[in-house]
């Protein structure tokens, strides 16, 4: 099959690795011609990746245009804030699309492959998500996602196409779930991290994580998905790795709030993009929009976007009135 994957991130490129190694025409396009240039010169995305090969037979395309120029299915992995710019080379495209991208548009409150309905119109769309950290993937570590979309067929050809000896493909056909609970985890892991840079302990995280639950699922079935996906790999799943593992830039980004950086000096020294950043901007409007109570996302977009001191967010959290668990 030929692929075209457009991101050369650290999940582009360990997706790219995977379908390559599997014997599959992989052309790899990114917005920056430096990343590309470093692919070709040693062989590896030491920006993203240090250290992981990649196959020689891999295509570094700088122009998107070219790269999804004839091409049986193509994978978007950009950032969340590029990605409508990014698929506006696919508005001919036929063939299956899959994002991997993990975000809410601020603008519009659209998941990714809402933004595909409107910037591919006639294309397949397809959602690729779940507890699927770049570094081990890339790595052959076994892991469990689930693609989504509406097109069952199309979700069976995707599930094929990325099952493996270690890799297990679940499918399901909450398109909306399973993007909401890929992009919300986010915003809870910077929460996580924050806990875990102001020293708490175990009880903390826990407790955080067991209510994002809860609050992910509350404003998921208020955008139309379906409760029983916060239970899967895209809900609970995605949002355990992401708030616990060392790896997680989310997690990171929290913990270095905790500690006492300002979101600007985070910003302007992580090496990529912490997609839970933009999305508390883009759930926080959404939860408003939709009269959902969100007071987890309410104080991580307090923290990002309005400075307020990361140790009175947590004492709001606990000082909010008592009520039964849901």
């Amino acid at each position: 099959m030929k692929i075209s994957i457009l991101g050369a991130g650290a999940w582009g490129t360990a997706l790219a690795r995977l379908l390559a190694d599997r014997g599959h025409t992989v052309t790899l396009w990114d917005y920056f011609a430096a990343t590309l240039e470093g692919i070709a010169r040693t062989g590896r995305n030491d920006r993203y990746l240090p250290g992981v090969p990649l196959p020689p037979g891999l295509i570094l395309e700088p122009d998107a245009a070219r790269a999804v120029q004839g091409v049986d299915l193509v994978i978007v992995a950009s950032v969340s804030r590029a990605f409508r710019s990014v698929t506006a080379c696919l508005g001919d495209f036929t063939g299956v699309v899959v994002t991997v991208t993990k975000g809410i548009e601020f603008e519009t409150g659209l998941t990714m492959s809402g933004v595909l309905h409107e910037t591919a119109p006639r294309a397949r769309v397809v959602a690729l998500s779940g507890p699927s950290l770049a570094w081990e993937v890339a790595r052959g570590v076994p892991t469990a996602v689930v693609v989504a979309s509406e097109d069952a067929e199309a979700a069976r050809l995707v599930q094929g196409l990325f099952h493996g000896p270690v890799l297990r493909v679940y499918t399901s056909t909450d398109l909306r779930g399973v993007e909401l609970g890929g992009a919300l985890k986010n915003v809870f892991a910077i929460g996580a991290g924050v806990c875990d840079g102001l020293g708490f302990g175990d009880n903390s995280k826990a407790a955080l994580v067991t209510r994002a639950i809860a609050e992910m699922r509350r404003l998921g079935v208020a955008c139309g998905a379906r409760a029983e996906t916060f239970a899967g790999l895209s809900g609970i799943g995605d949002l355990m790795v992401t708030c616990f593992s060392p790896l997680s830039r989310n997690r990171q980004f929290g913990e270095r709030l905790g500690r006492g950086e300002s979101v600007e000096q985070i910003l302007n020294t992580m090496t990529a993009v912490a997609e839970g950043y933009p999305t508390a901007r883009a759930a926080f409007a959404l939860a408003r929009r939709l009269e959902v109570e969100t007071p987890i996302i309410d104080e991580v977009h307090a923290m990002l976007y309005a400075g307020k001191d990361v140790r009175r967010a947590v004492q709001d959290l606990l000082a909010r009135e008592s009520k039964p668990e849901d």
